[in-house]
């Protein structure tokens, strides 16, 4: 079932949205609070959070509640990577949790939280285990990031550049499969700390792993699931077969779905990072999937699937 829809995702990161458009989130907040209002319309009981922030800025979260967006979110999330690029060590987690909770009384997720194995896989796996002793039971939701190490042949959709030491090939690392699907230590670990830790992994538009990934987290006792649908993606030929094809797949699980990635034609600038020439247009695009796959008939416990069958049905 879909449990929640997040709005964008590391809004303060230049990797997903673009500072010198929008150098102080004003452009965000309007598009933030317009898709808030659009998904409550839809379905006025489904949970919206605020996409996840990375780095972890109590000062970003004060930023979002000054213009009046965490008036339209339910939940709050952050992001951390502290073993591979942030400045701060593991055993900081609660204390950096606390210090968005000192912002705000909304609930705070870990919606990505990892540890790659680009210098051993056996400190990716001491890494999992530190992070569930130090996390589980500090937040509703803690998404481990993620199922799959990255291929190689697709770029990483991060700021960091191949001159910067390790940074931008850690990308490549993070899962707990190889790319090619075989397990790494970690996945031996992981079913110890399941569900309470969920997973998320992003798959690419008609992506050849999805059933394979099903089956991966099933076997390791996964619950919930944070993925995405991308806004970009929806322009693409076939893109609402392949988002069924996506959700219908992941029905079992308890999803969150994050809508992101501005379309190069709609932006200010011709990238995902851009903020929208028309944010009402990225509004439309939330309420739009939210009716499609997370109407109110189906929250709760009734199936993804059952809702197509609706919906195929009322079309014939």
């Amino acid at each position: 079932m879909i449990e929640a829809v997040m709005i964008w995702n590391e809004p303060n990161n230049k990797s997903h949205w673009d500072p010198e458009i929008d150098p102080h989130w004003d452009l965000f907040a309007e598009m933030a609070i317009g898709a808030g209002k659009a998904i409550e319309r839809v379905n006025p009981s489904l949970p919206r959070v605020l996409g996840g922030i990375s780095p972890i800025d109590p000062a970003f979260i004060a930023n979002m509640m000054g213009k009046g967006v965490l008036d339209h979110v339910d939940a709050v999330a952050v992001h951390g990577f502290p073993l591979d690029w942030n400045l701060w060590q593991i055993d900081d987690w609660p204390a950096k949790i606390q210090e968005i909770k000192a912002i705000t009384d909304l609930p705070v997720w870990v919606s990505e939280v990892g540890v790659s194995s680009f210098g051993a896989e056996e400190v990716q796996a001491w890494g999992l285990d530190r992070t569930a002793q130090l996390l589980i039971g500090q937040a509703p939701r803690i998404h481990w990031y993620s199922l799959y190490d990255l291929p190689r042949a697709w770029p990483a959709t991060t700021r960091h550049k191949e001159a910067e030491g390790s940074s931008y090939y850690r990308h490549f690392a993070m899962g707990l499969l190889r790319e090619d699907g075989s397990p790494k230590l970690v996945a031996e670990r992981f079913p110890r700390h399941a569900p309470a830790l969920g997973i998320c992994q992003w798959f690419h538009f008609e992506d050849h792993r999805l059933y394979e990934a099903v089956a991966w987290m099933r076997r390791l006792g996964v619950r919930s699931l944070r993925t995405g649908l991308s806004w970009a993606d929806s322009f693409r030929p076939n893109a609402l077969d392949w988002f069924d094809r996506q959700m219908d797949a992941l029905s079992e699980f308890d999803v969150t779905i994050t809508y992101c990635f501005t379309p190069e034609h709609r932006g200010i600038a011709p990238h995902h990072t851009s903020a929208p020439q028309v944010p009402e247009e990225f509004a439309e695009f939330c309420a739009a999937m939210t009716e499609r796959y997370a109407p109110p008939r189906i929250t709760g416990n009734q199936p993804f699937r059952s809702a197509v069958a609706e919906q195929t049905e009322a079309a014939q």
